[in-house]
């Protein structure tokens, strides 16, 4: 396993919240595009759902299904194990009552031969983050004023 391991592209995570639990599905076939081109690897797809009261709960993607035609079953079973209750929670809390939230975790297929030459070369990630695309267009805004 280990050896699979120093394989490996970075692993990132996303929860992303679907305001009223409304999903249209329109951005699931662009991440199934992004599989099968190599791209990403989906290691974990989870979703959960916070009530008005507060309460989060998982949610199974047959649940989510209801007629509406969002294709998500094709991520039936992508699960390996990595987002476990407490995770859960967490993006639960992250979110607005009455909203529910996609986590996906996957692994960055493009990187890994960079990765895997810094690895051997000895570096190693000390920092790592993302820039929401919010806060990048209010950074150039203010610079504009």
């Amino acid at each position: 396993m280990s050896g699979d391991i120093e394989d490996m592209g970075p692993v990132d995570y996303l929860v992303v919240e679907f305001p009223g639990s409304r999903m249209t599905g329109e951005a699931f076939p662009l991440l199934v595009d992004l599989v099968d081109r190599g791209i990403v690897r989906i290691l974990d797809m989870r979703f959960v759902q916070k009530d008005a009261d507060g309460n989060v709960a998982g949610l199974e993607v047959t649940q989510l299904e209801d007629g509406g035609g969002l294709g998500l079953s094709v991520f039936e079973g992508a699960s390996s194990g990595l987002l476990g209750q407490d995770d859960l929670e967490e993006a639960g809390h992250a979110l607005e009552p009455g909203n529910s939230a996609a986590i996906l975790v996957y692994e960055n297929l493009w990187a890994a031969p960079f990765a895997r030459a810094l690895r051997r070369s000895g570096a190693q990630m000390v920092a790592s983050g993302r820039i929401p695309v919010q806060a990048l267009l209010a950074s150039l805004d203010a610079e504009e004023t």
